[in-house]
């Protein structure tokens, strides 16, 4: 925090009570893991709150399903007031294609699909993933160029987690 910025009580108090006031009511429509939680955002307002939730299984979730979580969960904040009688906005969504990776079920479902792999250092590995576990990903990389005669084979590529920055499943319209 800088010298002289103030921090309102209201968002230090709001952000965390109401996460995990969301999380613990949310867990039955988990149906028994399911569903899993990617992110919950918490965006606190005397006008409006909003809570963004994101989630996800290892097949995918769709609208309804996150339409039907919605409506469920909605009606449990408005009957426990969580906001004290404040208007608030609940999203529930599934990531977008856009969205990093972070949990390692995420990694699971999307083994075989093509990602880019953005280290601590800037660099960008891209290729298939092949395989993860509790420390790290394989991905049979893709060659920034056209290899050469003379250029090994390309194989197979460890990346631990704690090397990962962010990543991303790539798109291919071929």
């Amino acid at each position: 925090m800088e010298k002289g910025e103030v921090r309102s009580p209201f968002l230090l108090l709001y952000g965390m009570e109401v996460k995990e006031k969301v999380t613990e009511l949310l867990q039955p429509y988990l149906n028994e893991d399911q569903y899993f939680i990617v992110d919950i955002q918490v965006s606190p307002s005397r006008n409006r709150s909003k809570i963004a939730i994101l989630l996800d299984s290892d097949t995918g979730i769709s609208i309804e399903e996150c339409a039907a979580i919605s409506r469920k969960l909605g009606n449990q904040l408005e009957e426990i007031d969580l906001f004290n009688g404040a208007a608030f906005i609940l999203e529930v969504s599934s990531p977008g294609i856009g969205e990093p990776l972070t949990l390692n079920r995420q990694y699971r479902k999307n083994i075989g699909r093509e990602v880019a792999v953005m280290l601590h250092g800037g660099e960008i590995r891209k290729g298939v993933l092949e395989d993860v576990n509790e420390e790290r990903i394989v991905i049979s990389e893709t060659p920034a160029r056209k290899p050469k005669k003379n250029d090994p084979p390309a194989g197979p590529v460890e990346i631990p987690f704690a090397d990962i920055k962010k990543t991303t499943i790539q798109v291919s319209f071929k």
